[in-house]
């Protein structure tokens, strides 16, 4: 949840990327804090695991407006995919604010997809959030590959109650990456909204 910075007059939100291993995340991240102005963005930090690195940054919004006269700012995490790393997964999720949920568009990922997203819902339960009570959006990664699985086919796995805003994209070739950011932001300070 947010974290109020007084003495800067700054909130600070956390929006956390989720899906399974390979499905973009990480490129997601990379590319948006390549794209953001260095004087809106912190550091790119990597926290390696073995195979898959955890990434973080924040950025200064351009044009998300202030909270009760605060400043927006938005921390941005990737999460490892692989269900090996879930504790750091669960450490990753602690205070979010909001989830970007990253789908894999390939043909033999829809399993993986959905298992990511049951093990969301399992480590938000942790920290006694249900995924309805989190701001989500879903970014349908890698529109781009042949064969790609219907966004239709994705959407119906994925949120069969057809709640949840879905952005098509390609990280890798940075299209349709900051809908997604973009959507869950608003979100998240529509939840923000109330005095601080």
């Amino acid at each position: 949840m947010s974290t109020v910075d007084f003495a800067a007059r700054e909130v600070i939100f956390k929006i956390v990327y989720y899906g399974p291993g390979m499905s973009g995340k990480t490129t997601t991240l990379k590319l948006i804090h390549e794209y953001l102005p260095e004087d809106r963005r912190g550091d790119l930090v990597s926290v390696a695991t073995e195979e898959e690195p955890t990434l973080f940054f924040d950025f200064m919004p351009l044009q998300l407006g202030t909270v009760a006269g605060f400043k927006t700012l938005f921390h941005l995490y990737t999460v490892p995919g692989r269900v090996f790393y879930n504790v750091t997964r669960q450490l990753v999720l602690r205070g979010v604010d909001g989830v970007i949920f990253v789908a894999d568009s390939a043909p033999n990922r829809l399993r993986a997809n959905a298992e990511a997203l049951r093990n969301l819902r399992e480590n938000l339960a942790e920290y006694n959030l249900a995924l309805s009570e989190v701001p989500l959006v879903m970014q349908l990664n890698k529109r781009d590959l042949p064969g790609a699985l219907p966004a239709e086919m994705l959407k119906r796995v994925l949120d069969p109650g057809g709640t949840v805003e879905m952005y098509e994209a390609s990280a890798a070739k940075f299209e349709g990456v900051l809908g997604p950011l973009h959507g869950v932001s608003k979100q998240v300070l529509v939840n923000h909204a109330q005095p601080v």
